[in-house]
């Protein structure tokens, strides 16, 4: 990491995350002009987001950590009026309700409280003595537990998982003991039913059975899954060839701009192909660990490991998506999929990380 000091400033950076996350979001907007059939609209829009995003990571990572921990309750209360704001007037696309229309540009909430959540849990947890009270995790367990709800009544079943396991990865991280983990794990497995019957929507049900059973409804409900992994096996070693993938180009793969890009790099480009943009991601996955380990004091810590695995969860239910190993939820792949809300939470987030990591104090807690 660097910090430049100047006469009357300092500029806070570190070049590793810098450099790696440009990298792939230049990669990105080469994928998505192949996924979208050239299309330059889409493109140079997604360029324009990702301009804004690089130099929304590098301001907010400017400020000290304090500045981050002291606003926290605030930045949740914006995120849970906005979430609320969504249910009764949100713009509804496709069946769901999740997006603000501001005029000029439409937000989708659930992005900003992906972020705001752990750090307002890591800025309560930190002081508390180890291990957690029952008190600190009911209060955090409730809390997760309201906002998970609120984000999957839109629907956006993806999205509150994200946010679930947000929270959660806070609390593991924070000390919370192995009994009570093993306690909530046993209440979820016996309200799986209940879960089932009562809080999954239809469409989210039969995609767990499709997940089960592919080959039952292959030209329905099992099509997007089954022409993803045709895509992926087509590629071989090599790929096909930039803008040579049949499966896009024939629009056999669904939603290739967005949920399911990664296939489209992986008919193209191979197994090569795809190695390279795993490598890339984990290098920022163990660059935020390597930062969370240094950094200043446990709120950092906690913040950094939070919103890192928030990252990685994103990867992990993406790529599992496209390969069939989980079902399909709707989940983006960062910086490389078409969108501006999720895109530039990311940048935000690794934003705040790189203000956690390279902000020191003389004074280490």
């Amino acid at each position: 990491m660097k910090i430049l000091k100047f006469k009357n400033f300092t500029i806070y950076f570190d070049q590793y995350l810098f450099i790696t996350i440009s990298l792939i979001s230049v990669m990105g907007l080469f994928f998505l002009y192949s996924a979208s059939q050239g299309n330059l609209n889409i493109v140079i829009k997604q360029a324009m987001f990702v301009a804004f995003g690089l130099f929304l990571m590098f301001f907010v990572s400017q400020p000290d950590p304090d500045f981050y921990k002291n606003t926290s309750s605030l930045f949740l209360l914006i995120s849970f009026i906005l979430i609320i704001m969504t249910i009764f007037f949100g713009k509804e696309m496709n069946g769901a309700k999740r997006w603000l229309n501001f005029g000029f540009f439409t937000l989708q909430t659930s992005e900003i409280i992906k972020i705001s959540l752990p750090i307002f849990l890591a800025s309560y947890l930190y002081s508390k003595k180890l291990p957690i009270s029952l008190k600190n995790a009911s209060i955090s367990i409730t809390l997760i537990v309201i906002i998970f709800l609120l984000v999957a009544s839109q629907p956006d079943l993806g999205t509150s998982i994200v946010i679930f396991l947000a929270g959660m990865y806070i609390l593991f991280l924070a000390g919370l003991s192995w009994r009570f983990i093993g306690a909530a794990f046993g209440i979820l497995i016996l309200s799986t039913p209940f879960l089932w019957n009562n809080f999954l929507e239809p469409f989210q049900r039969q995609r767990i059975l499709t997940l089960l059973n592919p080959n039952e409804d292959p030209y329905g409900t099992g099509w997007n899954i089954t022409q993803s992994k045709i895509a992926i096996g087509s590629g071989g070693i090599n790929g096909k060839g930039y803008q040579e993938g049949s499966q896009a180009y024939l629009d056999f793969l669904p939603e290739t701009e967005t949920d399911f890009i990664f296939a489209v790099i992986a008919e193209e480009f191979g197994f090569l192909g795809v190695s390279v943009i795993c490598l890339l991601f984990f290098f920022i996955l163990v660059r935020c660990l390597y930062l969370a380990y240094n950094a200043r004091d446990r709120f950092c810590r906690l913040s950094i490991g939070g919103l890192s695995l928030i990252f990685a969860s994103t990867l992990f239910i993406n790529l599992g998506m496209v390969v069939g190993i989980i079902p399909v939820v709707g989940m983006p792949l960062p910086f490389i999929s078409k969108g501006g809300s999720s895109l530039l939470s990311f940048y935000i987030a690794f934003g705040i990380i790189i203000s956690m990591a390279t902000h020191k104090k003389l004074m280490q807690r």
